[in-house]
């Protein structure tokens, strides 16, 4: 596997606020529920010509995923997720 850095957050939107900064300047930020996030799949250059991990992130119930993904998730030994 190639040392590339994957920058960026997965996470859910819980919603916005602000705080002030050191200049009394008031910023917007969006709040944000980020992890854990639980690899569910590896694919390597040797089996699958690239390499990528597939992230399952949040609990669900299993009612709001497809057969396909249970079946992907189950062979990863993974609870339902999104």
């Amino acid at each position: 596997m190639s040392n590339r850095n994957v920058q960026g957050v997965l996470g859910k939107k819980l919603g916005m606020t602000q705080v002030f900064d050191d200049r009394n300047r008031i910023v917007p930020v969006t709040v944000i529920e980020a992890g854990p996030c639980r690899v569910v799949h590896l694919n390597t250059p040797e089996r699958d010509v690239y390499a990528a991990l597939q992230l399952a992130f949040g609990d669900t119930k299993a009612s709001w995923v497809s057969k396909p993904e249970l079946g992907h998730l189950k062979a990863a030994s993974a609870e339902p997720a999104k």
